[in-house]
């Protein structure tokens, strides 16, 4: 068992709920983070795992330096603008983006200035005007960026964000792109992922070209079997969770997990079937072994050995789009 650790669960019309005993008793934020309003996004910085950003609808970024316990407005150009996801570069932790609905903004100085990026993103999709749901910087060099867009793609840069380049198509149809999750493996056998409406996606080759794996459907008239968030295990690259579900937001879903790189996936065993798709997953370096996912619609489960087992929250909360977890 793991030692306490802190849950963040961001969520539409419930703003920002922190629990310092992995799950047992919640505080909901109300200042300077409104009580009702939207977290899309959250992300702890990678020096210091106790330091989180938070993403809103219409109200910018937050800060928070002591595990969710207190928060503060950063400034930025963003606006009236969606925040759908954060990124921190982990070389350079004072380089910051967001991922806003559309493109995206980076700051260099800790946000105290913004550059509004521009990355090409198509104007309008079948969704209307594209998100861009993940942001990473990569690891193996930060002057590299990766975005993935929700319904364009993947972008990438090799100069800090200053120039983007669209990257060829993940399958035939638009939603083959319709990017949800995204995760940079390193390593001897580098890969970059990706999930969608039609599954996970693996390219070795820097994004040039896409293999897909494409799981069971839950029911025979589904029209295919929806993935949402994916994140890799810290400690060991090769084991990977992938939230999924029968559509979006769906009536059932389930965590796909794999321990040998994708070659074999298999559901998790969740204590309780889980009321929709399963939206967002979240882990973190300094406490590998503790894994948590949502789904859409409030339940939040718990793994402290890495996969192995879980369990439900007791809390519920009404429709969830953001999670992160950090050591005490």
């Amino acid at each position: 068992m793991a030692d306490n650790f802190t849950i963040l669960v961001g969520t539409i019309g419930q703003g920002m709920n922190v629990s310092g005993d992995s799950g047992e008793t919640w505080t909901k934020i109300r200042q300077p983070i409104p009580s009702e309003c939207n977290i899309r996004a959250l992300r702890t910085y990678p020096d210091e795992p106790h330091r989180i950003l938070a993403g809103s609808d219409g109200m910018g970024l937050f800060r928070s330096d002591d595990n969710g316990v207190n928060w503060a407005s950063v400034d930025s150009p963003i606006g009236d603008l969606q925040v759908w996801s954060v990124a921190v570069d982990p070389a350079q932790t004072d380089t910051i983006f967001a991922g806003t609905r559309p493109e995206g903004f980076r700051s260099r100085d800790g946000g105290k200035s913004w550059d509004k990026l521009s990355m090409g993103v198509t104007k309008e999709c079948p969704i209307g005007t594209p998100r861009t749901t993940n942001m990473i910087v990569d690891p193996r060099d930060s002057n590299t960026i990766w975005a993935g867009i929700e319904v364009d793609g993947v972008y990438k840069s090799m100069d800090g964000g200053d120039k983007w380049v669209h990257m060829p198509d993940l399958g035939p149809d638009p939603f083959h792109g319709d990017i949800h999750g995204m995760a940079v493996k390193t390593g001897a056998n580098p890969a970059v992922y990706c999930t969608s409406p039609y599954g996970f996606a693996t390219s070795t080759d820097e994004g040039e070209s896409w293999d897909y794996h494409y799981f069971p459907k839950f029911n025979p008239d589904d029209v295919r079997s929806y993935c949402r968030g994916m994140i890799i295990k810290p400690d060991n690259p090769d084991v990977m969770f992938v939230g999924n579900g029968d559509f979006i937001p769906g009536v059932v879903g389930c965590v796909q997990m794999t321990k040998d790189a994708g070659k074999t996936w298999a559901p998790a065993n969740l204590p309780v079937e889980p009321n929709s798709v399963v939206y967002w997953l979240a882990n973190n370096p300094e406490i590998p072994n503790v894994v948590a996912a949502a789904t859409i619609f409030g339940y939040v489960y718990v793994s402290e050995d890495g996969g192995d087992t879980w369990s439900k929250l007791k809390k519920e909360f009404g429709e969830i789009r953001a999670l992160a977890v950090t050591p005490n």
